[in-house]
């Protein structure tokens, strides 16, 4: 009677322990990388919506009779709309200032008006697949081009309304690398 009272007592062995432990970090390494995948793509829709709104704000804004309408367009003009917000994280002032996006690992965004200075452009550096067509697809809407440059330097126009390329899902998807290595650029006029 005293065995039994004994062996139940015993807490568990080393060899029980190790293989629960084993199984546990077997889980880690598969769960952690799908994690952080569903995270970036719950953010896409929040960005995407800061980023319509910014493009949306600066169209009504704009001096309409102007030939160079968005001559004094960049970042910190996108600084400033984005300051409080819970998805950007904006830090310095002036001439240092940037603001990162959360799509990818030290992603960052550029806001910049083109030679011409009638249209101007939003770039997102180091965009995560997980966002990708997701975040274009938001975008297409506010847009009037997208181009995607992966980690090889191919760049890739998925729309174009001057060259009449209509934006497509599946063709954006095909144009992005694995990881943290797309830019994006998004231009409106």
């Amino acid at each position: 009677m005293s065995v039994a009272i004994t062996r139940a007592q015993q807490g568990f062995s080393l060899i029980e322990v190790s293989i629960v432990t084993a199984i546990v970090l077997l889980l880690a390494i598969i769960g952690v990388p799908a994690i952080g995948s569903y995270v970036i793509e719950n953010k896409v829709p929040k960005v995407g919506e800061e980023l319509a709104r910014f493009i949306l704000q600066t169209k009504i804004n704009v001096s309409h009779g102007s030939s160079q309408p968005y001559a004094d367009i960049d970042i910190s003009n996108f600084a400033n709309l984005v300051r409080d917000s819970s998805i950007f994280s904006v830090s310095g002032t002036g001439p240092t200032i940037k603001v990162l996006h959360g799509l990818g690992t030290g992603g960052d965004v550029d806001v910049a008006a083109n030679a011409a200075r009638n249209a101007f452009s939003i770039t997102l550096h180091k965009v995560n697949n997980a966002a990708c067509p997701s975040i274009a697809s938001v975008m297409q809407r506010v847009s009037d081009s997208i181009t995607i440059t992966s980690l090889n330097g191919a760049t890739a126009v998925v729309k174009d309304t001057e060259q009449n390329i209509q934006y497509n899902a599946l063709t954006t998807e095909t144009k992005c690398a694995k990881g943290d290595v797309n830019t994006f650029v998004f231009t409106a006029s």
